[in-house]
C-alpha cells in the first residue's frame, strides 16, 4: 500500500474541540441556561452563521471585531467560474461575530411575523478573527437573550437581566459573583459637564472601558492623547472611581446632578438607573450580588443606556463572565424606526474553558451511561439485551457489553468511562432469575432479582 501523503489534521488555532466529558458539561450548562431563559418567557431562534457583510458592518456595528469573510473555493476543474461568483458589494458574505447584529437583521426580515416586545434567546456559535490565546477563541458559543420593543421598551426589562444572571450562576454553582451595573447616559452626561467635545465622547467611553485591562495611569494617558486636558482626565478618573453601597452611589450621583452644569443627559441616566435598581430589588436579587460601578462602559457603540458586567469574586482575572446592555438604534439601522432593546450574553465556550482551568468546574464522565450489562457468556446475549432494554425503559442509561472479554477488563472499561454499576448475569443467575449488581465506586456487590433490578439501581443512583 502506498504511503499516504502527510496531512496536518490538528485543529486550527482558536477553534476548540471537546472531549466527550467536556461536551457533556457544555450540554448541561446549555440545558440549565435554556431552562432559566424559558422560565422568563424567552423563545428560541436561530440565525444563519453567514450574513451579508454590509449587515455586519452597518453604521459601525463591527466595533473592533475582526470579521471572517466567506469566499468560495472552487475545485481545479471549475476555475472558469471564479469571475462569475458575484461575491462583491451587497453580495459579499461573512461569518457572524456576535448575535445582536444578526438579531436586528432577523427582526427586520420577519417584522410582520413577530409580536412585540419580542423576547428571544439564542445559543449559537460565532466567529471572530482575533489572535487566539488561552481562554480566547476564534469560534465560540454564545448564549444570548434580548428583548426588543417597537418605539419604547419598559425599563423593567433592564431590571430583569440581573435577576436572570443571578439565577443562572447560582444554578451552575460557580461561587460568589457580582453584577456591576451602570448607565451610559450618566457617563455621557458627565463628560458633557466637564467640557468634553461631543465628537470625542464615544472614544472617551471606549477608553474608560479599558480601565481594568490597562490601569488608571494608562487610561489617563489615553484620554489626554485623545485631546482631553489633564484636569478633565483627572475629574473623569475620580468620577468613575466612586464606590459605596448602591444607595450611597445613587446619593452621590444625585448630588452631582444638583451641582454640575449641563445635566439633562446625566439626570436621565440617574433616573433610569434608579428605576432599574428598584426593579432588581423587587425581583429578589440579593444585595450582595449587584452594585453600581461607574467605570462599566461596554465598548460597543450601540449601547446607549443600562450596561452590565458580571465578575466572579476571587477570580476577577477571568474577566466579565456575562455582559450586555440597552441599545436604541441598532434595529432601526435596518428599519428606520425606533426599536429599543436590551440583552445580555454569556460567552459559554470562553467561560467554560476558564472555569475548568481554574478548577471551579469539572468535566463530566465521558459517557452518560450509568450501568453496564456485563457479557459473561455469548449464549446469554438475548437475556442481556432484554435486561438492557428494561432498564432503559425505567429511565436508566445503559451500555451493553457486546464483546466477550475477561470480567476484570469489562470492569476497567466501565470505570474508565465513569459508569458506576455493573450488572453481572451468568448461567446460575439466569436460571434463578437473579443478577449481581456491583458498585464500582464502593466495591460493594449485592444479589438482586431481575424483577427488582431497575428499582434497586434507581434507589442507589438517587
Amino acid at each position: 500500500m502506498a504511503r499516504a501523503e502527510k496531512i496536518n489534521f490538528s485543529t486550527p488555532s482558536g477553534f476548540p474541540e471537546f472531549l466527550p466529558g467536556e461536551k457533556r458539561l457544555e450540554l448541561y450548562l446549555l440545558d440549565t441556561i435554556r431552562r432559566i431563559f424559558e422560565s422568563y418567557g424567552f423563545t428560541p431562534i436561530e440565525t444563519p452563521a453567514v450574513e451579508r457583510l454590509e449587515v455586519l458592518q452597518a453604521k459601525g456595528n463591527q466595533g473592533d471585531n475582526i470579521i471572517y469573510g466567506i469566499d468560495p473555493i472552487l475545485p481545479p476543474n471549475r476555475q472558469a467560474e471564479k469571475d462569475k461568483s458575484g461575491e462583491t458589494g451587497s453580495e459579499a458574505r461573512a461569518l457572524k461575530f456576535d448575535q445582536t447584529v444578526p438579531l436586528a437583521a432577523y427582526i427586520a426580515r420577519h417584522l410582520n411575523d413577530l409580536t412585540f416586545p419580542f423576547a428571544r434567546y439564542q445559543m449559537d456559535v460565532v466567529f471572530r478573527g482575533e489572535r487566539a490565546k488561552d481562554g480566547r477563541f476564534r469560534q465560540f458559543r454564545q448564549c444570548d437573550i434580548d428583548v426588543v420593543g417597537r418605539r419604547e421598551l419598559n425599563l423593567l426589562y433592564d431590571a430583569q437581566m440581573p435577576a436572570i444572571i443571578t439565577e443562572i450562576f447560582t444554578a451552575i454553582n460557580i461561587g460568589d459573583f457580582i453584577i456591576r451595573i451602570n448607565n451610559r447616559k450618566i457617563l455621557t452626561g458627565f463628560f458633557q459637564s466637564v467640557g468634553i467635545e461631543a465628537n470625542k465622547i464615544k472614544s472617551c467611553i471606549g477608553i474608560i472601558d479599558t480601565l481594568e485591562k490597562v490601569g488608571e495611569n494608562k487610561v489617563k494617558q489615553d484620554l489626554e492623547k485623545d485631546g482631553v486636558s489633564s484636569e478633565q482626565a483627572q475629574k473623569i478618573i475620580d468620577f468613575i472611581k466612586i464606590r459605596g453601597t448602591v444607595d450611597e452611589v445613587l446619593d452621590k450621583l444625585k448630588y452631582f446632578a444638583q451641582t454640575m452644569p449641563e445635566t439633562e443627559q446625566f439626570n436621565l441616566g440617574v433616573t433610569e438607573l434608579e428605576t432599574v435598581i428598584a426593579g432588581v430589588r423587587n425581583l429578589g436579587v440579593p444585595e450582595n450580588s449587584f452594585c453600581i460601578d461607574l467605570s462599566i462602559a461596554r465598548g460597543l457603540d450601540y449601547y446607549t443606556g443600562t450596561v452590565y458586567e458580571t465578575t466572579l469574586i476571587g477570580h476577577e482575572a477571568l474577566g466579565s463572565i456575562c455582559s450586555g446592555g440597552r441599545y436604541e438604534e441598532l434595529v432601526g439601522v435596518f428599519l428606520g424606526e425606533k426599536m429599543p432593546g436590551v440583552g445580555i450574553s454569556i460567552g459559554l465556550t470562553r467561560l467554560m474553558s476558564r472555569l475548568l482551568k481554574a478548577g471551579i468546574l469539572n468535566t463530566f464522565a465521558p459517557t452518560p451511561a450509568q450501568v453496564m450489562v456485563v457479557n459473561m457468556q455469548e449464549d446469554l446475549m438475548p437475556l442481556y439485551l432484554k435486561i438492557s432494554q428494561q432498564l432503559r425503559q425505567a429511565g436508566i442509561n445503559v451500555v451493553t457489553s457486546f464483546d466477550k472479554r475477561g470480567i476484570g477488563k469489562q470492569f476497567q472499561l466501565a470505570d474508565k468511562q465513569g459508569i458506576q454499576f455493573c450488572v453481572i448475569i451468568g448461567a446460575d443467575e439466569a436460571a434463578a432469575q437473579k443478577s449481581s449488581l456491583k458498585d464500582l465506586k464502593s466495591g460493594e456487590q449485592v444479589e438482586v432479582s431481575l424483577e427488582n433490578l431497575a428499582e434497586e439501581i434507581k434507589s442507589r443512583l438517587a
